[in-house]
């Protein structure tokens, strides 16, 4: 019996010695490169694509299992000039063969070097990325249903990869359609410590057109079940030197619906510099150089791929923080909603520098130019919104204001501003706008309300110009098609009221336009300081039709006269054609006179353009008035004595004005 044993021993030695010197013997025996050509046609057949096998097959069995392939190439499909799709200098994986045998998984090497892949799509939409793949010629036999609780193919039940690298990889994408040309080159890959119960170190770094690229982190572990298994995620992204970005989180459900739960922060950054390293323009001018010096953002964000949501949204712009929360779904139409808060903004830093105009160039209305292109609304008629944005203070146009409140909505191609509430210059304005963009042409409807806004600040800090000072409150409704500034002049129609109190026209005097006929004239000495016209109230009701605005009864009232104006404003063509008519009430006190007028008044054209406009007096109508009677004639005509020492006075400035005045002077 004991010698059966050791007759059985010896065999099974003999046996596994004959096992281990085939495994290390047989690779060294059998020379694969007899069978290279039928790996590349079966390789061919089964990719549908050209493979050749330029290097070695260097295969082996123990310890480690493995293959090594070199100048890997795999061709283009016929109607693409370049030869090859792609093409791998090195290919090696090697792992343990014993531990195969209880499903775990030693891998030592995975080795990839100088891959190449050459994407290309041509001007009739044709890729040479498609296609790849045999077709079958018969569709495969249904798979039978798994069991519940069954695992199909191969069970792992461990995995552990001491090193996975790609290293010097090179990507270019061609569109010869658009001759847009892409390449990302210095591909580098390497993944460290792989186990399914461990992080999983990650360091990728790469140039794509020219500008340096660099991730790295830890992703996982991805667990006993890889895909269904939460993966935990800490990564950091470094673009162009300069922006860094840092992902944290959790992804579930991987094999199923993926849901994410993530953080993430993009650390300050200059985008001058940004721009001024790639050698790039700006990509918006503006009027102050030292903005976009600093731009930051973190937000946490959550969500699967029909459904996105953000919190705790935050966003650095320089002196300017805005704090956001917003989801996002229907990622087709979108449907978005939006909340949003920022502190301040001086909107005046980020607008475009002034250009600079010849001050003479009169400025003529020109012709409208045929649009190259309309505008395609489809987009918005497709868009879902619903949006509230909160600004603290706001500087625009050199406009101050507060307080800001805009809730915008959209839905089948309606889009609502409604309301948008301004602080402004001790009084407030609300505006509720509709745009109707459902078809091609839109259509717009809006409402304004003012109240108790100092006028003479607001229009001196927007237009540099001293126009109206006053209280204004203001109530303007107004409707107009199109997109372009002509169409919208064309098609404006509505009604408003503007009303002024306690304030002045500012640059004419109509008091003193209306005082007498020697200033319509303009034979009155000038005053030296500026004119204005004092109110006590400034009423202007106008309608507007087809960009045309009418005045009907505008109402100036002040302590000497009242002013009623008519006539129009062309918004079109940008003229004025305004007649006002004045009617004295009291006395000119306070502005140079102190007695009772009445009779002859001189009413005032207003003319021209909007930039240059011209007030004449009326000399037609003064003639036809009715002639004063004779107290008001005595008013108006000095006496005797004072009219001779007037005309004496007036022959001295003259004599002093002629070559031989002083001399007549000095005789006498």
């Amino acid at each position: 019996m004991s010698k059966s044993i050791k007759w059985i021993a010896a065999i099974m030695a003999v046996l596994v010695l004959i096992v281990l010197l085939a495994i290390v013997i047989v690779p060294r025996i059998i020379d694969l490169e007899k069978y290279k050509p039928r790996i590349e046609a079966e390789a061919a057949k089964a990719l549908g694509r050209p493979v050749t096998l330029g290097g070695k097959i260097e295969p082996s069995l123990f310890p480690w299992i493995g293959i090594a392939l070199s100048d890997v190439r795999l061709g283009n499909p016929p109607g693409f000039k370049e030869k090859e799709f792609a093409s791998v200098g090195l290919f090696e994986v090697r792992m343990k063969l014993l531990p195969l045998l209880s499903g775990n998984y030693e891998i030592k090497t995975f080795v990839i070097e100088k891959p190449s892949i050459l994407l290309v799509k041509k001007k009739d939409g044709r890729a040479n990325w498609q296609g790849i793949g045999a077709q079958d010629a018969e569709p495969p036999a249904p798979k039978p249903e798994q069991a519940p609780g069954e695992k199909s193919g191969l069970s792992i039940k461990n995995l552990a990869l001491s090193q996975m690298s790609v290293s010097d990889g090179h990507l270019v994408f061609v569109d010869n359609g658009t001759g847009a040309r892409h390449e990302i080159k210095n591909i580098e890959l390497t993944l460290k410590d792989v186990t399914l119960d461990q992080p999983i170190h990650v360091d990728f770094s790469a140039i794509a057109d020219e500008h340096p690229l660099n991730l790295s982190g830890t992703v996982g572990p991805v667990g006993p079940d890889p895909g269904k298994s939460p993966v935990d995620v800490d990564l950091g992204l470094e673009l162009l030197k300069h922006i860094n970005i840092q992902l944290k989180g959790r992804i579930d459900q991987l094999e199923q619906t993926p849901q994410m739960a993530l953080s993430m922060n993009v650390a300050p950054f200059s985008l001058r510099r940004v721009m001024s390293d790639l050698k790039q323009p700006m990509p918006m001018q503006t009027s102050d150089e030292s903005v976009l010096q600093k731009i930051a953002l973190s937000m946490n964000l959550s969500g699967s791929p029909e459904k996105v949501a953000l919190s705790n949204g935050k966003l650095t712009l320089d002196d300017s923080q805005m704090l956001f929360s917003g989801q996002a779904r229907e990622f087709d139409k979108p449907n978005v909603k939006l909340e949003a808060a920022l502190d301040r903004i001086d909107l005046d830093r980020y607008l475009p520098p002034p250009q600079d105009k010849p001050a003479d160039a009169p400025k003529t209305p020109s012709p409208e130019r045929p649009a190259e292109k309309k505008t395609d609304y489809t987009p918005l008629r497709r868009l879902v919104l619903d949006a509230q944005i909160k600004i603290g203070e706001m500087k625009i146009k050199n406009a101050r204001t507060r307080n800001i409140v805009m809730k915008a909505s959209a839905n089948k191609g309606i889009i609502r501003l409604d309301p948008m509430t301004v602080d402004l210059y001790q009084g407030h304005m609300s505006l509720a706008t509709t745009i109707n963009v459902q078809k091609q042409t839109p259509r717009t409807e809006t409402r304004l309300a003012i109240e108790k806004v100092q006028s003479g600040p607001l229009l001196r800090d927007v237009m540099e110009k001293d126009i109206v000072e006053g209280v204004l409150e203001s109530a303007i409704s107004l409707q107009f098609n199109g997109d372009t500034d002509a169409q919208i002049r064309r098609s404006l129609n509505g009604k408003g009221e503007l009303m002024f109190t306690n304030g002045a026209i500012v640059g004419v005097d109509l008091a003193g336009m209306v005082r007498n006929v020697q200033s319509a004239f303009g034979l009155a000495e000038k005053k030296t300081e500026r004119p204005r016209t004092d109110f006590s109230a400034l009423t202007v009701p106008f309608t507007v039709t087809d960009g045309v605005s009418k005045l009907e009864n505008a109402l100036l009232q002040s302590p000497l006269v009242r002013l009623q104006a008519d006539g129009s404003a062309n918004l079109v063509q940008e003229t004025l054609d305004i007649r006002v008519e004045p009617k004295f009430v009291g006395t000119l006190k306070g502005q140079g006179d102190t007695q009772q007028r009445s009779g002859v008044v001189v009413p005032v054209n207003v003319r021209g353009t909007f930039d240059q406009p011209k007030f004449r007096p009326d000399m037609k109508a003064i003639l036809n008035q009715e002639l004063p009677d004779k107290e008001a004639l005595k008013k108006m005509i000095p006496p005797k004595e004072d009219l001779s020492k007037e005309l004496e006075k007036k022959k001295q400035e003259l004599l002093k004005g002629l070559p031989f005045g002083n001399r007549n002077q000095e005789k006498q």
